[in-house]
């Protein structure tokens, strides 16, 4: 079986080689191509653009990388898009391997309508988010990084938003929209802290030691902390909104270290100048890089942070070599 594997500035060739090894061992015929950008930057514009607007958003710019592409029967992937006209000219595919959670870029129906079999890696970088998500949540409620970021300034801030009521996460309830292995993780790390867990997920069943609710609008009427770990979808599009951020107290924090198309910004950022609610810690944007005159940069309850929730070398160096495992199994 004959697999061409995408490499990029985060996952490299060089990792992709290592990390397919335990495929090339059972015989298959492993070519290694490079999709990498200029910047991780670069790279990212690219990627923002397809998790908004779909696979075919995106084209593939240089004919070598797609030279020979009917021989090959696997084509792994983790950024490189892979849309209708690619999978049309992949005359003799049957897998596509996404080496990410989700596969926004892969036009995934219309490959399954041509009788081709889509495996991600779900949870591949799970770890990886979940503790970013705690460190948002404790960076944003207790101050560190606009106190680090003033200590850089000369400055011995004590001034926050919170001054008055900054909490511990011991006895709060953090709510957890989607919960699914990232959620998960979340509410296993912060019940270690003492914070009570509910959740909302009409995927998962009840889970002994946490509290299912059955919709947002009971969850965030007692939550303390908000976190969102759901897919992108066009149902989930902006199930955080205006009628959402009304319902929660003006004590509480949100935080969103999964899709910007998650949550309708401008009401977010209406909540913050209002300070319906206490404060957020945000990851992804609707506009990435932040334009120099974003309302975000001009707000002083809020954590900022730049795309970077899954990004450990961790995560990245491991997924071939989970993908790889999984492919072996599946096909076994």
């Amino acid at each position: 079986m004959k697999i061409l594997a995408f490499g990029d500035n985060l996952i490299t060739p060089d990792m992709l080689n290592n990390g397919l090894l335990s495929l090339k061992k059972k015989g298959f015929e492993v070519t290694i191509r490079d999709w990498s950008h200029k910047t991780v930057e670069d790279l990212q514009k690219d990627n923002l653009l397809i998790e908004q607007n779909g696979a075919n958003a995106v084209k593939i710019k240089d004919p070598k990388l797609l030279k020979d592409i009917e021989k090959y029967e696997v084509i792994i992937t983790q950024f490189t898009p892979i849309g209708k006209k690619l999978i049309d000219q992949a005359k003799n595919l049957k897998y596509i391997g996404v080496l990410r959670g989700g596969t926004e870029n892969v036009d995934q129906k219309y490959a399954e309508k041509k009788g081709i079999k889509v495996l991600n890696t779900a949870g591949r970088n799970a770890r990886a988010v979940a503790e970013f998500t705690v460190g948002l949540i404790l960076s944003e409620t207790r101050n560190i990084a606009r106190t680090n970021a003033a200590m850089h300034q000369d400055v011995w801030l004590k001034d926050f938003p919170n001054k008055d009521s900054i909490p511990e996460i011991g006895g709060k309830t953090v709510g957890i929209i989607g919960f699914g292995h990232i959620g998960q993780l979340v509410g296993k790390f912060l019940k270690g802290m003492d914070a009570n867990i509910v959740y909302y997920d009409p995927y998962v069943k009840n889970l002994e030691g946490y509290k299912k609710v059955s919709t947002i609008e009971k969850l965030v009427e007692q939550s303390d902390i908000v976190s969102i770990h759901m897919r992108a979808t066009e149902e989930t599009h902006h199930i955080i909104n205006k009628d959402i951020f009304n319902l929660m107290n003006k004590g509480t924090y949100f935080i969103n270290s999964a899709r910007s198309a998650l949550v309708d910004e401008k009401a977010m950022i209406d909540a913050l100048q209002d300070n319906k609610i206490a404060g957020a810690a945000i990851d992804t944007f609707d506009e990435e890089p932040l334009l120099s005159d974003s309302p975000f940069l001009k707000l002083k309850n809020v954590t900022l942070t730049s795309h970077l929730a899954g990004s450990t070398a961790d995560a990245f160096k491991n997924t071939p070599k989970i993908w790889s495992e999984r492919f072996l199994k599946y096909i076994s």
